[in-house]
């Protein structure tokens, strides 16, 4: 069992990924990285880097949901562990 807190955390996280706000931003953000990605649009090699980074956290955002769920069963495993070791 993880603590209450943490518990708590993957809950909430849950809850906004069921939330049908969280799936239209999600649209959003993969129509935007297309544009985004696009290298015609660059201006410099600034604008380029900004590109880049504007891309990690689309991509971030993109995954959080499977991050979310890695960390909770990493958790629950070290609980486990904990537990029978």
């Amino acid at each position: 069992m993880i603590d209450k807190e943490l518990e708590r955390y993957y809950e909430s996280m849950y809850s906004l990924f069921h939330n049908e706000g969280w799936k239209f931003l999600l649209s959003d953000l993969k129509e935007n990285a297309v544009s985004i990605n696009s290298v015609e649009h660059t201006t410099d090699l600034n604008d380029l880097q900004f590109r880049k980074g504007q891309l990690s956290i689309i991509a971030s955002l993109l995954n959080l949901e499977d991050q979310i769920r890695a960390a909770e069963e990493q958790a629950l495993e070290e609980n486990l562990d904990a537990y029978n070791g």
